[in-house]
């Protein structure tokens, strides 16, 4: 089914800009409190799994440029596809660790569900509307 779907490029860059904020918010406070990070991390029903890939406050510091890299390169519209895609695989073992443990009907844990569906959405479509890389292939 390839129908094409025609959607107004300016709810893309608002669904793209307030998306990103969640992510440089986060980054700022990952990279501004790396051991809260840490202490939440060593508190987690699933911490095994994080401490799997390494110290828990040099996680924190790794994430937190990610996620403000990544938030950056989202709100400019820098990237925006392969930014999703980093995102996605930090999003997924902080779901992981922190979110799954606390059981289904945790809210956070659909937040993050929520999130994942906003960056698919970047990667699938990869729109270029109202970005800075906005290059047009040549055949």
């Amino acid at each position: 089914m390839n129908k094409q779907l025609m959607v107004n490029g300016t709810s893309v860059l608002i669904f793209r800009i307030l998306l990103s904020g969640i992510f440089i918010s986060a980054g700022i406070s990952h990279l501004l409190q790396p051991e809260k990070v840490a202490a939440r991390i060593s508190t987690a029903a699933f911490h095994k799994f994080a401490v799997f890939f390494g110290d828990p406050h040099l996680l924190g510091l790794i994430t937190g440029y990610i996620l403000l890299a990544g938030g950056l390169a989202l709100l400019m519209g820098i990237y925006v596809r392969w930014a999703s895609i980093a995102l996605l695989f930090v999003l997924i073992p902080i779901t992981i660790t922190i979110q799954l443990g606390n059981g289904l009907l945790h809210g956070p844990l659909w937040k993050n569900m929520a999130l994942f569906g906003g960056l698919l959405f970047f990667i699938v479509n990869n729109p270029k509307v109202y970005s800075i890389y906005n290059k047009k292939l040549k055949k």
